[in-house]
């Protein structure tokens, strides 16, 4: 029993890993890209999936809802782009690579950028990219403070601060954490928002303000590099960056798998064995290598335990005979009634 309850713990595990790992409909970057304002740029997304019938783009600004841009039908080289955005948003089709082109940026264009496909009636997003615009000369006197390194082990809890010295301008101030190279979205929203304190009297304009992350039970999806970022009077400014490394994943899969490799083997032994034990039990038994009657009763209990009968027979014989049966074995009947009950 034990060794069934160890398989299907691992069988759980490897199924996990398994589903972790699923192919998406949809494959486009992630991640975090960086442009400069006037400059152009090109965001890629992968259809790989015959049964999606319309293909389309969205923008979603920092707290805001997402918009969409473009959409197209599957087979239809050109795409309908939306009022707001035909003017420098462009979409360019190449076999199942799609791509948005947008020219002559502005800082409005920073945000989230997500492909998304329609399949059977549902929506598949793309884990989006967030396109970072950044000006020729911020307005904003800051300085992001954030640790370099975290490293980290499977299972372990992620507690990352960052603390902002800002001037803020007439604007609203917000801050945000970014994750690159994670195999999850990229812009953060934590749940507790952050804390600002006037840094002294004497200079009531400067605010300190820190922003807390924490995530519990890390994973291999939660490895990559974590920004804290400032947003204030339409611009963004990131800090240098957090790599958070996490030990022990891939090993973790490779026991698994062979664990799960062993318990097959050991599981195919075994039927093995009893294979061989059985065919070589009704060899013997046919061959009479055990008595008659040990084979006939095994037999007929196995058949119905519930119906054997078994009577006592009393035969007279004479004296000839007995001496006649004297050499042979003693010889057993049985006989087996089945009864209906009423």
């Amino acid at each position: 029993m034990m060794p069934l309850c160890v398989f299907l713990a691992i069988l759980y595990k490897i199924c996990q890993v398994l589903a972790a790992h699923k192919t998406s409909s949809v494959i486009q970057e992630s991640g975090i890209k960086i442009a400069k304002v006037g400059e152009n740029v090109t965001i890629t997304c992968v259809c790989q999936d015959d049964a999606v019938t319309f293909l389309s783009w969205y923008q979603q600004s920092l707290g805001g809802k997402p918009n969409i841009i473009s959409t197209r039908m599957k087979h239809s080289p050109e795409a309908d782009i939306y009022a707001q955005y035909k003017d420098r948003f462009k979409v360019l089709v190449e076999g199942k690579k799609e791509y948005l082109k947008i020219t002559n940026l502005s800082l409005s264009d920073s945000g989230t950028y997500y492909c998304g496909v329609l399949v059977f009636n549902a929506i598949e997003f793309g884990q989006g990219v967030f396109l970072h615009v950044k000006s020729p000369a911020t307005s904003i006197g800051s300085a992001i403070d954030q640790p370099t390194l975290k490293p980290l082990r499977l299972g372990d809890s992620l507690n990352l601060t960052c603390t902002v010295e800002a001037e803020p301008c007439a604007g609203e101030l917000n801050l945000y954490w970014f994750r690159h190279g994670a195999s999850q979205s990229t812009v953060m929203y934590p749940s507790e928002g952050h804390v600002c304190a006037d840094i002294s009297q004497e200079t009531p304009h400067r605010r300190n303000c820190t922003l807390n992350l924490a995530i519990k039970s890390v994973s291999s999806a939660d490895a990559g590099i974590y920004y804290c970022a400032l947003a204030s009077c339409g611009e963004i400014i990131f800090g240098n960056g957090t790599k958070v490394e996490i030990a022990g994943s891939p090993v973790l899969v490779y026991l698994l798998s062979a664990a799960l490799g062993g318990s097959f083997i050991v599981l195919f032994v075994l039927a093995f064995i009893m294979c061989k034990l059985r065919k070589n039990l009704c060899s013997v038994c046919k061959a009479g290598a055990v008595p008659h009657q040990t084979c006939t009763v095994s037999d007929a209990v196995s058949q119905d335990a519930d119906s054997l009968h078994y009577a006592a027979l009393s035969l007279k014989r004479s004296s000839k005979q007995h001496r006649q049966e004297e050499n042979l074995d003693n010889i057993c009947v049985y006989s087996r009634v089945k009864s209906r009950k009423v």
